[in-house]
């Protein structure tokens, strides 16, 4: 396959209910990976990692989906890079992995977060839904994604930290103000927490997967 990944396979027969979870700028494949057993244990995970390196510390070395500059959107090209090897491995993951496709989720952390509206807004009959953590919609973007019927009632499930230090809580209350535009269906969550994922807004994260999932 085309990106580097990896995948946590619960017990039993697929095809299975899907997270393809997108990390962070500075993480890898691994990173989100112990997400889905927390959520539910019929739930299967597919972690791609962006191809950008990224120097964490000294020796070390992460990743994101592209370069990165505090406080300005992302560059057109190097997302646009981003986008289509994305929408590849999604193909590619559907022909190789027993996923049931119409119950296929996106999760979305910070950098990982804009390229999960990307590649779910663009296509939202390929998605069962779309959570978005710690992230935020840039009006560089939003300009750049298509208007589609499909959009409407879509759901999207918003959750950040009142406390977050790398991306403001402003920011994500502009980009609910941004989704309303594409008329998806919006669930808006702020917890106390910084940039991260705590026990609390994972067992939120849980009980909207589990209502999407009772309605298809």
């Amino acid at each position: 396959m085309n990106l580097v990944h990896t995948t946590h396979v619960p017990a039993g027969e697929g095809p299975f209910p899907t997270l393809l979870a997108l990390h962070g700028w500075g993480a890898n494949a691994q990173d989100l990976l112990g997400l889905a057993p927390l959520l539910s244990e019929k739930l299967f995970a597919l972690c791609p990692q962006g191809a950008t390196s990224v120097p964490v510390a000294p020796g070390q070395t992460g990743y994101g989906w592209f370069p990165m500059a505090p406080g300005q959107p992302p560059n057109p090209r190097a997302f646009l890079r981003s986008s289509v090897e994305l929408r590849a491995f999604r193909e590619q993951a559907l022909r190789r992995y027993p996923i049931d496709e119409r119950r296929l989720f996106v999760l979305g952390f910070s950098q990982g977060g804009l390229m999960g509206y990307d590649l779910v807004l663009r296509d939202p009959t390929s998605f069962a839904g779309l959570v978005v953590v710690a992230s935020w919609l840039p009006a560089l973007l939003a300009a750049n994604l298509p208007q589609l019927a499909a959009q409407k009632g879509f759901p999207v499930l918003v959750v950040h930290g009142t406390k977050d230090p790398g991306v403001d809580v402003a920011l994500a209350r502009e980009s609910r103000e941004v989704l309303a535009g594409f008329g998806v269906e919006l669930t808006y969550e702020e917890f106390d927490m910084g940039h991260e994922i705590r026990p609390v807004a994972l067992r939120r994260i849980g009980r909207w997967m589990r209502d999407v999932m009772a309605r298809t």
